[in-house]
């Protein structure tokens, strides 16, 4: 499908894993020991290769680099700034790749991993890992202490673009912002505030934006979705001091800087006012904040649009996402806005047309990651061309979304019927908490610390053969 160029399409970020789920085998065979550093690198090149190249033969015209990951990119961030702690025995250069995954799963310590330095008598443990804002994404939390030093220890950001260049695919690399970056990590000292390292670290990231933009980058992606939560007066001022900064440092290389999870709130002003070229906004989580965005921006400002929800497995109506939409930026010059999805697509499955024993019905309503980048493109196309252009996929959009809106397999009579029965006396305790913890205690005979597990159970190998074993139908339940 072609695209007019006056309203391109951007992804954000795409799923790092493979159709085929490659890039999880290529880990596991070298952490095991089956392969190579060279045979995992290589396999993550083929991955990013076919990637940029689908991404190109759908209509994509702002494709990302350096949104790929063998584990984290908080963690490449944290390796690309030099965020080493002193366990994991690092003293200086580029980080090497035990290194890096020693900071992700720990190091069992029986021979040297590899890291520069002898094997780890005792071990060390990993990062501490939790979840990247509201999403079931975990991410690697840095650690940073009050005398913390930074120096560019990773070319990843400029690696992956150089390598896209040689494909002939020009592509926008993403970094995750200073202030983000900051705000996710962890003191290793009681009390500091990892935020006063900021002009400490303002000047790795100047250095990564001067070396993109040598290597033939004319614009980057900065994401800071820290603005879409409550902020001080001093958070604020970092972003106008962080951002007035790399602007100075690297002025020709245009700067979108994307938001998600959510509205910008009080923080769109200070959004608005930054030295950057173009700004992301999550109209998904945040459909309301459009009409006062597109009013206030000022005219030169690019504005990305989050129309497509990159958290979800749902297709989109997109005849209503335009009828939304075209109100709202009337005026706005075509050529300052980019289609983009609410958020990178990280957080959904690749491609649909991978499912073949899915339900024909469940299966119109679902869009994964391709199916998305497709949506971008008809909406695109919508606003470039008008709506005609693309009427029948916008009437089929629609039909599939009223469908699922009116099927038994989404609405249950019975527990409608169920949920219209509550009553407010329903809502309310009979008891409170004293007299309902002793008769808890009476009845359930817990023990003083009850535990539950989180996730699952380690996978040894006898259970595996027992799942094997079931699975053949030689065990039984």
């Amino acid at each position: 499908m072609s695209i007019s160029r006056k309203v391109p399409v951007a992804t954000l970020g795409v799923p790092r894993i493979g159709r085929r789920r490659e890039l999880k085998f290529a880990l596991e065979s070298y952490w095991s020991g089956k392969s190579s550093a060279d045979d995992l690198l290589a396999a993550a090149r083929a991955l990013r290769a076919a990637s940029w190249a689908e991404q190109r033969d759908r209509g994509v015209a702002i494709i990302p680099s350096n949104d790929f990951s063998l584990y984290d990119h908080v963690l490449d961030t944290a390796v690309m700034v030099g965020a080493v702690p002193a366990r994991y025995g690092w003293s200086g250069g580029e980080v090497p790749l035990d290194t890096y995954f020693a900071m992700a799963r720990g190091s069992q310590g029986e021979t040297a991993c590899g890291c520069g330095h002898a094997g780890h008598a005792h071990g060390v443990t990993a990062l501490e890992m939790t979840k990247w804002f509201d999403t079931n994404y975990h991410y690697m939390v840095p650690e940073l202490a009050a005398d913390q030093a930074f120096a560019l220890s990773s070319a990843k950001p400029v690696d992956h673009f150089l390598e896209a260049k040689a494909l002939g695919i020009h592509t926008r690399p993403v970094l995750l912002g200073p202030i983000t970056f900051l705000k996710l990590a962890k003191s290793a000292d009681e009390g500091f505030d990892p935020l006063a390292l900021l002009p400490k670290l303002l000047p790795v990231y100047g250095e990564v934006l001067a070396r993109l933009a040598q290597a033939g980058a004319d614009r980057v992606q900065i994401d800071e979705p820290a603005l879409v939560l409550d902020l001080t007066p001093n958070e604020r001022d970092a972003f106008r001091v962080a951002y007035g900064k790399l602007a100075r440092a690297v002025p020709g290389l245009r700067i979108m800087l994307a938001t998600y999870f959510g509205a910008l709130g009080d923080n769109l002003e200070t959004a608005l006012s930054l030295p950057v070229a173009g700004l992301h906004v999550d109209l998904v989580r945040a459909p309301e904040q459009l009409g006062p965005v597109a009013l206030r921006a000022p005219k030169e400002m690019v504005l990305s649009l989050g129309l497509i929800d990159g958290r979800n497995v749902w297709r989109a109506d997109l005849a209503a996402i335009l009828d939304r939409l075209r109100p709202a930026i009337a005026g706005w010059p075509l050529e300052r806005i980019e289609i983009a999805p609410s958020c990178a697509l990280l957080h959904v499955p690749i491609d649909l047309d991978l499912e073949d024993t899915l339900d024909a019905d469940v299966r119109s309503w679902l869009a994964f990651a391709a199916q998305k980048t497709d949506e971008l493109v008809v909406l695109a196309r919508a606003l470039a061309e008008g709506p005609g252009a693309v009427a029948a996929r916008l009437k089929a959009s629609s039909a599939a979304a009223a469908a699922r809106a009116a099927s038994p397999k989404v609405h249950d009579p019975l527990v409608e019927g169920r949920a219209g029965a509550v009553t407010a006396a329903m809502k309310t305790r009979g008891s409170g908490f004293a007299q309902r913890a002793a008769l808890q205690r009476q009845r359930l005979g817990l023990p003083a610390f009850p535990t539950t597990t989180i996730g699952s159970f380690p996978q040894t190998a006898d259970v595996r053969k027992a799942r094997a074993a079931h699975a053949q139908g030689r065990m039984s339940y």
